[in-house]
């Protein structure tokens, strides 16, 4: 069985992304990562190149701003990476995503077990969206809770819309010109959580980040209900929760030298009426009604 890791950044200095720390996180059980690099002013290709791993292969890109609506340029570098895989397995991990190091053993017995499963397409796993600092992490409704990060690669799976999932389609030409929505991938749930790190940057990071989201999506994509401009006030959140256990190790560091101090004040908490009126509804339910889910899980 071969492991093929894959990612895409571009400055992800200046954005305060833990992207080294994203591909340190799995490269233990991967065979190859690839990784495509956009053009950076802020030595992120050097970084990468500093982890110092013969498993790694740098793909030099230009980003295209022809591609800027919905996301699509995340698309296109996550299949710029994602072709030139040679594993039986594609592990996809985001720039701000990471592995905590006692799961990996579940990952990869997964994979063992299920490589021969035809009815099996991939994997999804679930999320932990840290919000404001390594200590809390948002729980509402409003955050996605699973998504496929793992899946056979076969050459017909490829990014879905701005490469939040994956799908089957009969050609990338196809994925790309929109002429099919491509079919769900059938997935089983490991329990591995993916450490989110989104929203926990430092100040002038979370101005830099908003502002490419803008450029990149258009403010119809942007929550209005969590950003306050010129700053980024993190208190315009609906709910957050305490996280009491570990982070990866590869963290260490970034935890350490992260202030930490943050607490949500609930006054300023934002909630539309109908999460108000579904949130306690579904905490007791233990589950999100009529929650999208980009795929197809398997018993």
């Amino acid at each position: 069985m071969k492991v093929s890791g894959f990612s895409y950044v571009r400055n992800g200095f200046n954005y305060d992304c833990p992207f080294i720390e994203a591909i340190e996180s799995i490269l233990p059980i991967c065979d190859e990562f690839v990784v495509a690099v956009g053009q950076s002013s802020d030595g992120t290709r050097e970084a990468i190149e500093r982890i110092g791993s013969n498993k790694i292969r740098i793909l030099d890109t230009v980003w295209d701003d022809n591609l800027r609506k919905g996301g699509k340029i995340f698309a296109q570098q996550t299949n710029i990476a994602l072709k030139e895989l040679t594993g039986d397995w594609a592990f996809h991990i985001q720039a701000d995503e990471v592995i905590h190091e006692n799961d990996l053993h579940k990952i990869q017995e997964a994979m063992e077990n299920e490589l021969n499963n035809n009815q099996l397409d991939g994997f999804i796993l679930p999320f932990l969206h840290f919000w404001g600092d390594f200590r809390h992490y948002r729980n509402t409704r409003r955050v996605h809770n699973h998504e496929i990060r793992i899946f056979k690669n076969t050459g017909k799976v490829f990014s879905f819309r701005d490469s939040q999932g994956f799908r089957k389609y009969d050609s990338l030409e196809a994925n790309q010109t929109n002429e099919e929505l491509g079919k769900k991938l059938r997935v089983k749930r490991i329990d591995a959580p993916i450490f989110h790190y989104n929203n926990v940057r430092t100040p002038t990071s979370f101005v830099n980040k908003q502002s490419e989201m803008g450029f990149f999506y258009g403010d119809n994509k942007i929550s209005k209900e969590i950003i306050a401009k010129p700053a980024f006030d993190l208190n315009l959140v609906d709910r957050v929760a305490k996280f009491s256990s570990t982070h990866p190790k590869v963290m260490a560091a970034k935890v350490a030298a992260h202030p930490n101090n943050f607490e949500h004040d609930t006054s300023k908490a934002i909630w539309n009426f109908k999460d108000r009126i579904m949130q306690p509804i579904e905490d007791i339910l233990g589950f999100k009604i009529g929650e999208y889910k980009n795929y197809i899980l398997l018993k």
